[in-house]
């Protein structure tokens, strides 16, 4: 078990799997932003640490008052705070603001492919990190309503990934193909679950 971190550490040091993997769990059709120029820099951490023997990572549901993507899953993240902050110090301190990790229990390895995300006009730069042991996790109220700690070999699991039909939300409002990630009975979609796929590809290349 305490090997995956140096096994990802080389899987990094290889070309990340990048948008093929993410299109896997990408809306389908997907709209893209028409200038990605514009778009804003946002982080996330997608932190591995020990819990009852296997891997785990933090997700949480976003609190019901935030303006922006309510109710949804995602990774402990946000905008940038100012241009000095860099997407690595960004994580970790959405990530202790969000859900109580100590950034100094966390130690950075390397980031994924950035994802687009038309509908809030955000660039999100995942970044993984790596915690020695389970963090004391407190949770923010009322940004985030609930903690999900998932285990990292229920993402490899066949019945993990589905879909469902929905309508965009926002113009155009085109019936869309979802895939999601089922955990626990909790749906992961959109750029959690395109940056999640991209994870997976790289433990998918780690030989056993």
């Amino acid at each position: 078990m305490r090997r995956l971190p140096d096994d990802l550490r080389r899987s990094l040091a290889k070309p990340l799997p990048g948008l093929t993997a993410q299109l896997r769990m990408a809306p389908d059709p997907r709209t893209w932003p028409e200038d990605g120029a514009s778009l804003r820099p946002a982080a996330a951490l997608l932190l591995l640490y020990p819990n009852a023997g296997e891997w785990h990572v933090p997700l949480t549901v976003r609190g019901s008052a935030l303006r922006q993507h309510t109710g949804q899953v995602s990774l402990p993240g946000g905008r940038l705070d100012h241009p000095d902050e860099s997407v690595e110090q960004a994580a970790l301190r959405e990530a202790e603001e969000e859900v109580g990790v100590a950034r100094k229990t966390v130690e950075i390895i390397g980031r994924l492919t950035p994802v687009p995300i038309a509908v809030s006009g955000y660039l999100l730069h995942p970044v993984i990190g790596v915690a020695q042991q389970r963090p004391a996790f407190s949770i923010a109220a009322p940004e985030v309503e609930r903690l999900i700690e998932l285990p990292v070999a229920r993402l490899m699991e066949r019945d993990a990934v589905g879909s469902e039909r929905r309508v965009r939300p926002v113009p155009p409002h085109v019936v869309q193909v979802i895939p999601y990630f089922d955990v626990g009975g909790a749906r992961i979609w959109g750029a959690t679950a395109m940056v999640l796929a991209e994870f997976a590809a790289l433990l998918d290349r780690i030989e056993p």
